[in-house]
């Protein structure tokens, strides 16, 4: 056994009931099958145990040894692995978690930080320098350090060190191959060994967390490159403003007083003074944007296809509305499909809560880091939705050898040398520059060693002899209180001091919602967010004038929007604008979600609720999987009026006959309207797009770009092929599509609806010509993928989530990666509907995020809360509980969540006691 552990007693499994045996079975045989495949996949003639591959799976029985604890420590364990652990001390309570998660996820742990830090090449070998390289220049790891040696309460810093002691003795005196399978297939390539834990890896972990929830950095890299092909308002178009008229946002009630300069619930708003809109030196960036783009898809995606689809549900419902009397409370954040999941479902008890015992929670948190992110204790309930705030802006900088200018004079870089280590091969030496703006991201690529010799800029604008440079100005990247912020989350008691804990929650801004067992409910918007000196933060800004960036101070806490017991009795955040900008006079963001599921579930809440009707627990399961399609009920109508003459396409059709919007899995209807949605994207915005957006590989003649060239060689048509990931190339079929085919339904005759001929059909000049083409597009595309015979359509069939290990599972030999690897399900649901199994209309119909778990919490009867994870409470790929809980997702069902003493001592089916 490991030095620090010795087992009186128990075993490294579950025992129980005849399912759980069929786990055990099941278990083995994809154990002997691992066996196999790593034999098979990765050579070296080397034999591989059963014994070898169990021995890394987690003691969860009897007793073991965990040294500094001041008393036993209790670890209780459910038929799904999940684990309650309790203890008599925070120090006890933490360094327990940190050894659990451990046990269950070191490997994911490990891969994280140094994806965190810029040392992916130290594991994965010189494939990762270039990612680490951008990461590196970030800086994310340094400012982590900065923020635990200068920033976080003397308490914070003593729990995360007591996680970190916790996951080191864990790892003391196991070899990898000891810790996780992954190590032992790594081992055949690289010699690396696991170090240390430290409490910097998990502050880390929460700017991760913020890049991939930085808000509209994609949308505005975007828009610059439409300057190639688009004019200023046919940009417009494609970004229209928010739909306030149809889509409620989130506060409804409030302004800021004129006479204190909070927040107020009862004052009215007065006349907004929100930032101008000005595009300054900028357009025309494309051949250095574009570039930027592709260097973004190559950073590994924790939450989501790089920002694009990041969303969330959460919403709460007063006891005057529920059949409990109580605040019911659901919440299911949006995020990329990992295996593991991101998540990892915990509860952290106090035996009894005290001046040295502080906590009695449970929830969601992530693998790495201390505490419950999302979930409850004794008194309050939070969920969290990504508010979307515009926290990151790109500076154009005019750059030479000796700075970048500033207010007319050269201003000298801030310097710092960075040694990448890579694995089987030489060190890389990288020099990251900066200006009052931020990092130079642009000099981590290669097309942007010049940038902005092309670059249309006004008269104002310095001489581009030397070329631009493109600097990140983000609020993630000046140390902050968010760590502080989950300690106080897990202990607050009303919603004083979940507004206190929220306002050092300053990156990601997230929507927080609230609920308490005397029956509040509550809202508050916190963040650290910029007021900008001018500009929109819609296009990048000029870095050389003082006239532009950030004032000193972010919008203070008081000045952010929050609602307690609104008078209509429920409150639903589902990333649509928080609040209407006519009535608030800063300016969050203009690229908000477009409202379509939080909408669904605002009419779904006053559909129950209409005449006095109750919601219960059931129902905000239910409304957790609605499946309805806002385009399609949008569309349909208009496509049964269109005179198809092609017996095929028009047997199509008929499948649109009747259907009420809704997309099951075995949906044919389902299947057929989303494969037409995507052609009339493609056929009316896609083709026009420039090819730094289209996806990557797929080929186009298209006129030169409206900047390039003289004006009579325009009609002549060049080769042009995309070169954007599929998961995040455009137009990606979201709810801003929605609003942008909206507007132009009235405009039948708008330049949007003529497409091009191609080889089989003429060109099409207008809406109804357009629509016919794409029914008949997505006729033959369904025949190649489905076969000709609609009756065996069905949308689940296009419509597949594949879970895939994010290391080794999707880089490693092709046998190894089916050994990882899970999948395919078919899943009903889709693109901004509240099941929000979201797909890339540009790239296709696969699952590229979904709902990474779902609960639903009973305030005050907490043991009749419910939840769920997208896999399982294990990152051991061999164990029972990798992907137990997966069926069940697809499925909508929930779990049952126990949070009590004695409902926990019910569902224990493991007890392992972690002694001094």
């Amino acid at each position: 056994m490991p030095a620090n552990t010795t087992a009186s007693s128990g075993s490294t499994g579950t025992a129980g009931g005849g399912s759980r045996k069929k786990k055990g079975r099941r278990a083995r045989l994809i154990v002997i099958v691992l066996v196999l495949a790593l034999v098979a996949g990765i050579g070296y003639g080397t034999y591989w145990s059963v014994s070898t591959v169990r021995a890394s799976y987690p003691q969860t029985s009897g007793t073991a040894q965990l040294a500094g604890l001041d008393s036993n420590v209790d670890v209780k364990r459910d038929s799904y692995g999940i684990p309650q652990i309790y203890a008599d001390t925070d120090a006890d309570l933490f360094r327990a978690q940190g050894f659990v998660q451990a046990q269950d996820r070191f490997w994911e742990m490990d891969v994280r930080r140094h994806m965190t830090a810029g040392r992916l090449s130290e594991m994965f070998g010189s494939g990762q320098v270039e990612t680490d390289s951008f990461l590196r220049t970030l800086g994310w790891r340094k400012v982590a350090q900065e923020e635990y040696d200068n920033v976080l309460s003397d308490e914070t810093k003593k729990n995360l060190q007591s996680y970190a002691d916790g996951v080191n003795a864990y790892l003391k005196g196991r070899d990898g191959k000891d810790i996780s399978v992954e190590y032992a297939a790594l081992g055949f390539t690289n010699d690396y060994k696991p170090t240390k834990w430290t409490p910097v890896d998990s502050v880390a972990w929460l700017k991760a967390m913020a890049w991939d929830l930085r808000g509209n950095m994609q949308d505005e890299i975007d828009r610059s490159l439409m300057t190639s092909r688009l004019d200023g308002k046919q940009i417009q178009d494609l970004y229209p403003p928010y739909p306030y008229e149809k889509h409620k946002p989130i506060v409804s009630e409030g302004a800021i007083s004129p006479a204190t300069g909070k927040f107020d619930l009862e004052a009215t708003p007065s006349d907004s003074v929100g930032s101008s809109t000005a595009q300054g030196a900028t357009e025309g960036l494309t051949s250095q944007l574009g570039a930027l783009s592709d260097t973004l898809d190559e950073i590994p995606a924790l939450l989501g296809p790089n920002g694009t689809g990041i969303g969330s549900n959460s919403w709460v419902v007063s006891g005057k509305y529920t059949t409990t009397g109580k605040p019911l409370l659901a919440n299911d954040p949006h995020l990329a499909p990992q295996l593991p999941s991101l998540w990892y479902q915990m509860g952290l008890h106090c035996r009894s809560v005290s001046a040295t015992c502080k906590y009695d929670t449970a929830g969601y948190t992530f693998s790495g880091m201390p505490g419950v992110i999302i979930g409850h204790n004794q008194n309050i309930a939070w969920g969290f939705t990504n508010l979307g705030a515009d926290v990151t802006d790109l500076f154009l900088e005019k750059v030479s050898g000796d700075g970048y200018l500033y207010d007319g004079r050269t201003r000298p870089f801030t310097t710092r040398e960075e040694t990448i280590k890579v694995a089987g091969g030489r060190d890389r030496h990288i020099t990251v520059r900066e200006t009052n703006n931020g990092p130079l991201v642009s000099d981590r690529s290669s097309e942007l060693e010049k940038v902005g010799q092309k670059a249309p800029v006004t008269n104002a604008a310095p001489d581009r002899a030397d070329g631009y440079g493109v600097a990140l100005k983000w609020t993630a990247l000046e140390p902050g209180h968010s760590m502080d912020a989950v300690f106080e989350l897990n202990r607050a008691k009303d919603f004083t001091t979940f507004r206190a804990a929220a306002e050092h929650f300053e990156v990601p801004s997230q929507n927080l919602i609230y609920a308490d067992t005397q029956g509040h409910i509550g809202y508050q918007a916190p963040g650290k967010i910029p007021d900008r000196k001018s500009g929109d933060g819609t296009m990048p800004s000029p870095g050389w004038s003082s006239s532009y960036g950030w004032k000193k101070d972010p919008i203070p806490f008081d000045e952010l929007p929050y609602e307690y017991d609104p008078k209509r009795g429920y409150i639903v955040t589902a990333n649509q604008a928080v609040i209407d900008e006519d009535k608030y006079p800063y300016m969050l963001t203009k690229d908000w979600g477009y409202g379509s599921r939080s909408q669904r579930i605002n009419d779904l809440i006053e559909s129950k609720t209409k005449g006095g009707g109750k919601i219960s627990t059931e129902d905000m399961q239910k409304m957790q999987m609605d499946n309805t399609s806002e385009i399609a009920a949008l569309l349909v109508p208009e496509l049964m009026k269109i005179n198809i003459s092609d017996k095929d396409v028009r047997e199509a059709q008929k499948l649109l006959e009747g259907w009420d919007y809704t997309q099951e899995a075995d949906s044919a209807a389902a299947a057929y309207f989303n494969a037409v949605w995507r052609n009339i994207l493609k056929l009316a915005f896609g083709d026009k797009l420039p090819k730094e957006m289209r996806v990557k590989g797929e080929c186009l003649n298209v006129p030169p770009a409206k900047s390039s060239g003289p004006v009579d060689e325009q009609d002549k048509l060049v080769r042009e092929c995309g070169q954007r990931d599929p998961d995040s190339a455009q137009p990606d079929g979201g709810d801003r599509w929605y609003q942008v085919v909206a507007n132009l339904m009235d405009k039948p005759d708008s330049d949007w609806w003529k497409a091009p001929a191609n080889r089989k059909d003429k060109a099409t000049e207008n809406r109804e010509e357009l629509f016919a083409r794409a029914m008949e597009d997505a006729r033959w595309e369904l025949t190649a993928k489905l076969g000709k015979d609609i009756t065996s359509w069905s949308w689940g069939r296009l419509h597949q989530l594949t879970l895939k290990n994010q290391t080794l599972g999707t880089e490693g030999p092709g046998l190894l990666q089916r050994a990882l690897n899970r999948g395919p399900w078919n899943l009903g649901g889709g693109e901004a509907a509240v099941n929000a199994t979201g797909w890339n209309a540009a790239g296709g119909y696969e699952v590229v995020w979904v709902p990474s778990m779902r609960m639903v919490v009973n305030v005050g009867d907490w043991d009749k809360s419910r939840w769920i994870n997208l896999t399982g409470a294990s990152g051991h790929a061999f164990s029972a509980h990798y992907t137990d809980q997966t069926d069940k997702w697809v499925n909508g069902e929930l779990l049952d969540w126990s949070f009590g003493t004695n409902a926990v001592a019910g569902a224990t089916t493991d007890t392992l006691t972690l002694k001094p």
